[in-house]
């Protein structure tokens, strides 16, 4: 199978590599270059097409590595890795990149429910030292003087704004915005069907058909055509004889003629699978299940509970609980028409909404909690959470949060409430 590399793609990353190997007279060269962009579009994928173009040989570290039970381990792995790929280059006399995928799921923080450890702040402050300084890598407890051999580092994300900004500043990473165009699309999906009898028209068409589709959605669905042949196969010789079949046969393994790869049965899977995608965007199950908790456990406040006639009527500035109220009873803390206006206004610009609070010691370091336990779907159930933890936190800064969903990162932070005010 011939895969296709975009031109731009390969560019950059053969600029990159072989930049990080010359040795230019006063010129700083980034050791960093992130490839970011929408999931699915085959980033680490044209990375490889890439390195087995130049022959580069690259060592591999996981965004799931870069957190441990154990404090300092995911640096210390970085640091190894870093001089193990730098003994290759030189013992071997080839170059040799280190690839870090998903660096933004490993070391980035998307919005206020997503712990900043010490591991993640580790991974951050080793990834800027070696970035300062390529040749001068040390291990914990060790120190070697022989300058290393600089090697680049390839990194892929889909936000790296979720990262801390001063890794990703200009100087220690060059930054790769990864979004294939309609003639990049048409070769990558023609790269992936080229065994299989589609002409080039019948490609533009089958793309135009699912514009808004990842690469992988191409590439799962052709792995999903043989489903029809692999059901068969299970039919013929019975379900209870598949293992023994499959896993340890002297017939060998089974063989399949090829399945029908017509451009009207591609568009038939397509169009299941984009109705699997739009059923699970349109479930919405979270939030069934966070109103049947609520239902279930009276002592945690509902988010949609109604308020009783006894509460006070104080304004949500004055931060006042009336003393009526029993224990678990949430108070009916009435919102400024201010506040109510900002809530609208998030809404209506479609960010999701936080909230969080923070006691007046905690204030002078910014450490804001989260008060938010389910899923705000509209305007009554906003106005209702805020109230509730107004009314809990009433001795507490409190204050509106909204969080742009698609670029997972907040856009204003408005203190609502202010203790003893």
């Amino acid at each position: 199978m011939s895969y296709y590399i975009s031109p731009r793609f390969l560019d950059k990353l053969a600029v990159h590599i072989t930049k990080n190997y010359l040795d230019l007279p006063g010129i700083r060269v980034p050791l960093i270059l992130g490839i970011h962009g929408r999931k699915g579009e085959g980033k680490s994928f044209q990375c490889e097409l890439v390195f087995e173009r130049m022959g580069v040989e690259v060592t591999h570290i996981s965004g799931g590595e870069l957190e441990s039970p154990d404090a300092g381990d995911p640096a210390r792995l970085i640091r190894l890795r870093y001089r193990e790929t730098a003994e290759l280059i030189r013992v071997r006399g080839r170059m040799c990149v280190i690839m870090i995928n998903d660096l933004d799921a490993g070391a980035g923080r998307f919005d206020e429910g997503t712990q900043y450890t010490v591991n993640t702040q580790l991974v951050n402050a080793t990834l800027m030292n070696i970035a300062d300084n390529p040749t001068d890598v040390q291990l914990p407890g060790s120190y070697d003087a022989t300058p290393l051999h600089r090697v680049p580092i390839i990194v892929t994300g889909n936000d790296f704004s979720t990262l801390y900004a001063p890794l990703i500043r200009d100087g220690r990473m060059e930054k790769f915005y990864w979004e294939p165009d309609k003639d990049d699309k048409v070769g990558i999906v023609g790269g992936i069907f080229s065994e299989d009898g589609l002409s080039r028209q019948e490609i533009e068409k089958f793309v135009d058909t699912f514009p808004n589709q990842s690469i992988d959605f191409f590439s799962a669905l052709r792995a999903r055509i043989y489903d029809e042949q692999i059901r068969h196969f299970i039919h013929d010789i019975g379900i209870g004889h598949v293992s023994q079949r499959v896993v340890n046969s002297i017939e060998g393994p089974p063989q399949f003629r090829k399945p029908d790869f017509r451009l009207s049965h591609l568009i038939e899977m397509g169009n299941l699978m984009f109705a699997e995608q739009q059923r699970v965007e349109s479930s919405q199950l979270v939030a069934e299940y966070n109103r049947s908790l609520y239902s279930r456990n009276p002592s945690v406040p509902s988010p949609t509970a109604t308020p009783t006639p006894q509460a006070s009527s104080n304004s949500v500035n004055q931060g006042t609980v009336s003393n009526g109220y029993q224990k678990q009873q949430v108070s009916n803390t009435h919102l400024s028409l201010e506040t109510q206006e900002q809530i609208r206004e998030i809404l209506s610009g479609g960010y999701r909404i936080g909230i969080e609070h923070v006691d007046e010691r905690r204030f002078r370091t910014g450490s804001w909690q989260s008060c938010i336990t389910s899923l705000i779907t509209g305007e009554q159930d906003a106005i209702s959470i805020v109230e509730s933890c107004l009314g809990e936190y009433s001795n507490e800064y409190v204050r509106l949060v909204a969080i742009d969903p698609k670029a997972k990162r907040r856009v204003v932070e408005t203190i609502i409430q202010r203790p003893n005010r």
